[in-house]
């Protein structure tokens, strides 16, 4: 028979308890740059051109990583571990945002499909900020294209998964009770 502690320890959560903030910071760290490391294999190994709202989910796990990196050598206490926490999340929240519109667009049928509209770099160089933001966040016919996929998921709802399990998972680890 299975009890409750035996299977606790069978799904290793009581090894998630001896998790540090500073450790999953820099856990967070590394699935960042694994992340991106992958995202640009992609792009200049496998010739895979990101559309603009994929750059702009690399900006964010890039921002995640880094506020992660900062709280890891930092090591601040309880009240600055949160502060380190909600950025963490406030990016997630964003990239995941983003995410879901570019799932959204992706899942549009081939008629309701934006136009292709200009280039990041063109658009960066040319139109102001908040303009640029404005058109990318629209999306564009390159976003709603499908070039890569994996168990059935598209590289945007792997983007999505990583931004919420990543955030509620640095919620869990600043915020879980406290041992007694």
């Amino acid at each position: 028979m299975i009890t409750l502690p035996r299977l606790r320890q069978m799904l290793g959560i009581g090894m998630l308890n001896k998790i540090t903030p500073r450790i999953w910071n820099l856990f967070v760290v590394v699935c960042c740059v694994s992340l991106l490391g992958f995202a640009f294999y992609n792009q200049y190994v496998d010739y895979l051109d990101p559309c603009p709202l994929c750059i702009f989910q690399r900006v964010v796990f890039f921002c995640m990583g880094a506020i992660a990196l900062l709280a890891a050598i930092h090591n601040p206490g309880r009240t600055g571990q949160q502060i380190y926490t909600w950025l963490i999340v406030a990016s997630g929240t964003i990239g995941a945002l983003i995410a879901g519109r570019h799932i959204w667009l992706q899942s549009l049928p081939p008629d309701q499909v934006p136009e292709c509209g200009p280039g990041l770099n063109y658009m960066l160089d040319n139109f102001p900020l908040t303009e640029v933001l404005s058109t990318v966040l629209r999306g564009s016919g390159s976003c709603a294209e499908v070039i890569w996929s994996f168990l059935g998921m598209s590289m945007p709802m792997w983007t999505m998964i990583w931004y919420v399990v990543l955030g509620l998972m640095t919620l869990w680890v600043t915020y879980r009770p406290a041992k007694h």
